[in-house]
């Protein structure tokens, strides 16, 4: 018989005070792979299990400065390199006539990298999530909290991480296949 690998172990919590307990509590054992799943946000949960990731500001960033120095870059090489006309006897590369089209890219370049970037750090589209395949975690989405700890964390072990999460007393714990 073929055994289905484990994504991780799950626990189902009543209130919002015992998942955000339990999530500091996991966090504070030394585990690291970990995620919670409520039906309404809770602000202290991300807290809780460590989650401070701010990547999608830098790659922001990122995104305006290249659509800043593209937008330049395009203006320059047309007006200076590739069609040069003398207009009123401006310079080529007359870069206060740029400043307008430089700023419109850079917001352009800055919205969709923050769209795109968000999505791609969220992991989304993801039609597929091994969590669904627990029942109870139907739950999720009316009036139960969810704590898993992921079967990749470094201090995973399944008869260990089992008796750690029945020491946060949850209203049931259920393993995830993949």
């Amino acid at each position: 018989m073929k055994r289905t690998p484990i994504y991780g172990l799950m626990a189902e919590f009543a209130t919002p005070t015992d998942i955000v307990s339990a999530a500091k509590r996991t966090h504070e054992a030394g585990y690291r792979k970990i995620d919670a799943y409520s039906p309404f946000p809770i602000e202290e949960l991300a807290e809780a299990i460590g989650f401070h990731r701010e990547d999608v500001a830098l790659v922001t960033l990122i995104g305006g400065l290249l659509g800043m120095f593209g937008g330049y870059i395009l203006q320059y090489w047309i007006h200076a390199i590739s069609y040069p006309t003398n207009v009123g006897g401006r310079p080529f590369n007359s870069w206060p006539a740029f400043i307008v089209v430089t700023f419109e890219m850079t917001i352009l370049f800055a919205g969709l990298s923050a769209v795109f970037g968000m999505l791609a750090l969220n992991g989304l589209p993801m039609p597929y999530h091994p969590v669904f395949n627990v029942a109870r975690f139907a739950f999720a989405t009316k009036d139960r909290f969810f704590l898993i700890i992921f079967s990749s964390d470094a201090k995973y072990d399944a008869a260990e991480t089992r008796r750690f999460l029945e020491s946060l007393e949850p209203r049931s714990i259920s393993e995830v296949p993949s």
